[in-house]
């Protein structure tokens, strides 16, 4: 260690760089490979060659407020994981074997502990097998400590390799819907600390990716007692209005989209007419545009002077609603009758108005 720390005390601070320095037990003049994730995979940085001790040092560029998850590999085994600040100088001692200890980085050194205690679980995983008990034991301690970990250091960037560590290919270990909320909570923190980071970005995307599946359950959940999935969104005066608040014998959920000419002639030449006719019956169009630019949206509802309630997260296809409702195009309607979905979408404009006919009597 000693050796280590002289070298790295030799080295000049780059604001720009983090270096890394160290040795290779047994691999004198062996190639180590530095590699960089960038989100699900590896990409190679650069490959060193040891020295006669086994000696190597590599600096790697880092942007200040941009921490990256580097990763240093003898062969196919991976012999050190890092986490570097711009500015930092890590020391790392490893063996061919993927036995290592790092100085000088605090990240770093989180992440080696991270990396022992997850290869721990693993082989204990493994070891059970056959024995359902044991494993459910193992899976839930490893999982509690997990959670601990992520709610216990909120500001560290080593909670994301935690988040996303898995069993299997198909089997994470938070595979729980409730989750969530830690991916959430977790891109949250960091965003402030890490805006520019590409791996909270991407923690960002898998905690709404998770938490509109959680979304979207609730409703599932909450579907089964009202008849249908509830929509809350805010209408254009900027309001929230929920399909549920909708005071009318039979509501029509209309889906459509500015972005296509046929879907906003559509509610001129055909919902208009319909709505003129039956709407003193006890009909009320509760109209959900998927597009993300609400300034559009805005402008054609105003253009159309449409009379009914119009909603627009602003999410655009990524909205919630679009899988609740399973939507595959545009325009697509369906029917609320007395609080009940028929099971069917409205296909046609005459297919609308004899069940509208049958409804409204």
């Amino acid at each position: 260690m000693a050796a280590c720390v002289a070298a790295a005390l030799a080295i000049v601070s780059c604001t720009d760089k983090a270096v890394i320095s160290g040795v290779l037990k047994d691999a004198p003049e062996k190639q180590v490979v530095v590699r960089e994730l960038d989100m699900d995979k590896y990409v190679v940085l650069d490959t060193l060659t040891t020295g006669k001790d086994g000696s190597f040092k590599y600096k790697a560029d880092i942007a200040k407020g941009q921490p990256e998850f580097i990763y240093l590999f003898y062969g196919q085994t991976k012999v050190a994981s890092l986490l570097l600040e711009s500015g930092e100088k890590a020391c790392v001692e490893a063996d061919t074997l993927g036995n290592y200890s790092v100085s000088g980085s605090e990240a770093s050194a989180k992440l080696q502990q991270i990396d022992e205690r997850y290869a721990d679980f693993i082989t204990s995983f493994i070891a059970a097998e056959g024995d359902r008990a044991e494993m459910t034991r193992l899976y839930v301690d490893y999982y509690r400590s997990c959670v601990k970990y992520v709610m216990e250091n909120p500001t560290s960037m080593t909670v994301v390799p935690v988040l996303f560590q898995d069993l299997s290919e198909y089997t994470p270990i938070f595979s729980s819907q409730t989750d969530a909320i830690f991916f959430r909570q977790a891109a949250d923190t960091l965003r402030t600390i890490y805006p520019d980071s590409k791996y909270v970005k991407a923690l960002d995307r898998e905690a709404n990716r998770r938490m509109n599946i959680l979304g979207i359950n609730n409703r599932i959940s909450e579907a089964s007692e009202s008849g249908y999935p509830d929509i809350n969104m805010p209408d254009i005066n900027g309001k929230m209005k929920s399909l549920s608040s909708v005071d009318a014998k039979v509501v029509l959920v209309h889906f459509w989209s500015t972005a296509d000419p046929l879907n906003t002639m559509f509610n001129i030449e055909k919902l208009m007419p319909v709505y003129e006719q039956y709407h003193g019956k006890g009909l009320e169009i509760y109209s959900i545009c998927i597009d993300p630019d609400k300034g559009e949206w805005g402008s054609v509802v105003t253009a159309q002077k449409l009379p009914w309630i119009n909603v627009n997260d602003g999410l655009g296809t990524a909205s919630p609603v679009v899988s609740l409702y399973n939507i595959a195009g545009l325009p697509t309607s369906f029917i609320i009758a007395d609080g009940d979905m028929l099971p069917s979408a409205v296909n046609s404009v005459d297919g609308l108005k004899r069940e509208l006919d049958r409804l409204l009597k």
